[in-house]
């Protein structure tokens, strides 16, 4: 194990003063700002996405440049004071915002995305947000990372723990294209300094870009920059050091009636849904070009919808679109909805843009909200589809915001990578699902919290609760953070939360948060534990 060392030079530590002067860290764009609890920016700037955590910080200060981040890191050590960082603020349990932080890093000022020419790489800095990613990565070099759908997520959260997306079975994890991280940690002797680390095995720092490739925001530092180049991408021109998206996508978009979904009908598709993933998970799959989500909506909804985008310039896309919505609702006596609703050729942008649209949630700044997650080698079960069938049409809740969301973003190229090379684990499953619900009003808290602990309960009812990783599940998206997860009253499997998000990657985890984060600095309820 490769640790950290005190006066390194560049490419590895360096102190504050130091970055400060460095070309490679330009002067900040503007200075750090410093917002206390009478400033009227405070009450936006200490809450999230979810509304339902809201912190009391003695500060927040948002920066906007590697240097600033050492300081304000270097100030908080220094005074005693337990640190949170926020990038996009999506962050779907309380660890940034809760009672026991007392300095939060914002780092929305911290957000450009440019071509290093020294590092054949995109930079990519710690706050920004995918919308803005996507947009610049595309518009300038023609290339993009093969990232999530919601515009308002931060890069540092969603490319920490995995990042996958519409394109991720053609292309992989975010993570599969991370160069390099650039990290403000703290020693031993409680120096903060900025430490460059590279997937290039024979990088000192080695171990620390590995466990940011997967390992999950807020436990090893706060990482400043991400550099994206594709493995094996070379040459001066930049459009060809990262993957370029399709020119075109096909995109389809069906509602099925929850009128024409009696429990056999739901049941047929969830299990059609997870059977036909499974048997497309393989990376050479041809039918990698092609993604989908199925989201199963509770019934006052009116109807679930499946979302699809396929490549549309890969040989026979249109032939494997039709393929699937067949085999997805074959049994359903649904066909004439389904042709109904014919795909849209459109501009992959362009795409990415109507998708993130089309879903208010992404966007909306009210919204309380709870979930949970599981990975699945195999499909469901009827009975776990009937545990579903049961919450999502249950007397006496009518939530359109709850929902069980099946996303076929893992298998093909995810799954061609070994789980040792990054952080993420979870390399051989067949796809994703997100338990979720949404609300308002918080006299709505444990009704809808309830229902959703039940429902998830029901459907892992067999492996005390949750999706233990074996013949069918695979465990749990560390970016779906759970509070449950911890609680033995909810988690009854004996499986504990390290193994459900981190499964034998954990342990070497744990070395880098010894050797990068002695002291404990960066952590929440669920950081990887000090060994």
């Amino acid at each position: 194990m490769k640790g950290p060392s005190r006066g390194e030079s560049l490419g590895g530590a360096v102190p504050a003063a130091t970055l400060a002067a460095s070309p490679a860290h330009p002067t900040a764009r503007t200075g750090p700002v410093t917002v206390y609890p009478d400033d009227p920016r405070y009450q936006e700037l200490t809450v999230g996405y979810n509304q339902r955590w809201v912190g009391a910080p003695d500060y927040v200060r948002v920066v906007s440049s590697t240097a600033q981040v050492v300081a304000a890191v270097q100030e908080a050590v220094d005074a005693g004071k337990r640190i949170s960082v926020v990038s996009g603020g999506h962050c779907l349990a309380p660890f940034v915002f809760n009672p026991d932080v007392e300095v939060v890093i914002d780092l929305s000022g911290l957000d450009g995305v440019s071509f290093d020419p020294r590092r054949h790489a995109f930079a990519v800095e710690g706050g920004a947000r995918l919308s803005g990613v996507y947009d610049t990565l595309f518009k300038k070099w023609g290339v993009t990372i093969p990232g999530g759908m919601c515009p308002t997520v931060g890069i540092g959260g969603h490319a920490s723990g995995g990042g996958y997306g519409f394109l991720s079975r053609q292309f992989g994890a975010v993570v599969d294209h991370l160069a390099a991280v650039e990290v403000v940690v703290v020693d031993g002797s409680g120096t903060a300094r900025a430490v460059t680390a590279s997937r290039d095995s024979d990088d000192p720092h080695h171990d620390l870009w590995w466990a940011c490739a997967g390992g999950g925001g807020g436990t090893f530092g706060v990482v400043t920059k991400f550099w994206f180049r594709t493995p094996g991408a070379s040459g001066p021109d930049p459009a060809r050091l990262l993957v370029r998206p399709p020119k075109d996508v096909l995109l389809s978009a069906v509602g099925i009636p929850w009128s024409a979904l009696d429990e056999k009908a739901f049941t047929t598709l969830v299990t059609n849904w997870g059977s036909w993933y499974e048997q497309h998970a393989a990376p050479g799959s041809p039918a990698r070009i092609l993604s989908g989500v199925a989201s199963l909506a509770h019934r006052s909804s009116g109807a679930v919808f499946l979302l699809t985008q396929a490549d549309a310039c890969a040989p026979g896309a249109e032939r494997i679109l039709g393929d699937y919505l067949g085999a997805l609702t074959a049994g359903l006596g649904v066909e004439d909805v389904v042709a109904a609703q014919p795909a849209r050729r459109l501009p992959w942008l362009r795409a990415v843009k109507l998708i993130a649209a089309s879903i208010p949630s992404f966007v909306n700044p009210t919204l309380r909200g709870a979930s949970k997650s599981a990975y699945l080698r195999r499909s469901y079960t009827g009975e776990q589809a009937g545990a579903m069938y049961d919450a999502l049409t249950r007397p006496g809740f009518a939530n359109p915001a709850a929902a069980v969301t099946l996303a076929g973003f893992s298998g093909g190229a995810i799954n061609a990578v070994p789980a040792a090379r990054t952080a993420l684990a979870h390399r051989d499953a067949a796809f994703w699902t997100l338990f979720e619900t949404q609300w308002g009003d918080p006299a709505d808290d444990a009704a809808n919290i309830g229902w959703l602990r039940d429902l998830y309960g029901s459907v892992w009812a067999a492996t005390g609760g949750y999706p233990v990783p074996g013949e069918q599940a695979d465990g749990c998206y560390v970016n779906n953070p759970d509070p449950d997860i911890t609680d033995p009253a909810f988690n009854r499997s004996g499986v504990p939360w390290q193994t459900l998000y981190h499964k034998g990657n954990y342990p070497r985890l744990q070395q880098v948060k010894a050797a990068y984060d002695p002291r404990n600095v960066f952590r929440h309820a669920q950081s990887v534990r000090l060994p």
